[in-house]
């Protein structure tokens, strides 16, 4: 009566786990450090890495999130300089390329 079967559980691939059990994973491996830090990429590329797997997306890689965020915090500045100097040609093309990052960060995020 007492014999229970264990069944054999899969992990599921890394890159459909939540950041809660990426970070779970990640405090495992003493090569990784400020697990908590870091964003699910970061963590899914470093135990990638700390496993030996290698990532055979054909994706490009493209700037993080992180990165195009840096670049519409500039361009914001720059706009609001245009619209000290009255410049509403510069004003509407700052709008654009802000616009077009904000699209950047949805598609990569």
């Amino acid at each position: 009566m007492g014999t229970k079967k264990k069944k054999n559980i899969k992990e599921k691939p890394i890159d459909k786990m939540t950041v809660k059990e990426l970070r779970e994973i990640a405090k495992e491996i003493p090569e990784i450090i400020g697990v908590h830090g870091m964003n699910k990429a970061e963590l899914v590329v470093l135990i990638k890495k700390a496993r030996g797997i290698e990532d055979t997306q054909g994706k490009k890689p493209d700037a993080s999130v992180r990165d195009i965020k840096l670049k519409i915090k500039k361009l914001k500045a720059e706009k609001e300089a245009f619209l000290i100097a009255d410049n509403k040609e510069m004003v509407i093309i700052s709008k654009r390329r802000i616009s077009k990052l904000k699209k950047k960060t949805r598609k990569t995020a």
